[in-house]
């Protein structure tokens, strides 16, 4: 048996137990029926018995369109993941000696992608001779954050690994609450038209 198999309920003549308590297709608790009797109830209306809750005393088992039941929990899942927020780290490369324009430029894009809700790992990259100068490096780091201080939080502090220097910055829970919601917006807006 597979473990997908063992999570699914048991229905009809899969359940062995003597006697189960009963929910009719409403949702209404209908009371203690022997196993037998519950499956005559069921067929009677045209449904099936499902036991949803194997482990109470005694277990729980529903009147319901199996079918019906299993598109249903399908269409939750996909929904599910489709909501699910897939978080990706975005690279910014910097040099020391970089030039006003382009460090606004490079600020720019770095922005784009926190407001994306995307963490952004910055990178200064030193070449020969500017290695002797890290605190160049850092300083841009420093201007940087704080530049971005209302949008985004230091996740990694500056570190120097080998050439590079690295910070990562993760955008603030409340960008990215922003973000969720314009994107609701944009579906709702769509379903309207």
């Amino acid at each position: 048996m597979s473990a997908i198999a063992a999570q699914e309920p048991r229905l009809n003549d899969e359940i062995t137990v003597r006697e189960c308590r009963l929910i009719d297709f409403e949702g209404n608790q209908m009371g203690v029926f022997s196993t037998a009797q519950a499956k005559r109830i069921a067929e009677e209306a045209g449904y099936d018995l499902v036991e949803i809750a194997p482990n109470a005393t005694p277990p729980v088992c529903r009147i319901m369109d199996y079918g019906k039941f299993k598109y249903d929990q399908a269409i939750k899942a996909k929904q599910a993941r489709k909501n699910q927020s897939k978080i990706e780290i975005k690279e910014m490369k910097f040099r020391p000696k970089i030039d006003v324009g382009d460090y606004t430029t490079k600020k720019k894009h770095v922005l784009r992608f926190l407001e994306a809700g995307n963490k952004v790992k910055i990178t200064i990259m030193f070449r020969g001779r500017e290695m002797a100068h890290p605190d160049q490096g850092l300083s841009i780091l420093e201007r940087l954050a704080d530049d971005l201080k209302d949008v985004a939080v230091i996740e990694n502090a500056p570190k120097m690994e080998g050439r590079n220097m690295h910070m990562l910055i993760a955008p603030l829970p409340a960008a990215a609450k922003k973000k969720k919601d314009s994107k609701k917006d944009e579906g709702k807006d769509q379903q309207d038209a």
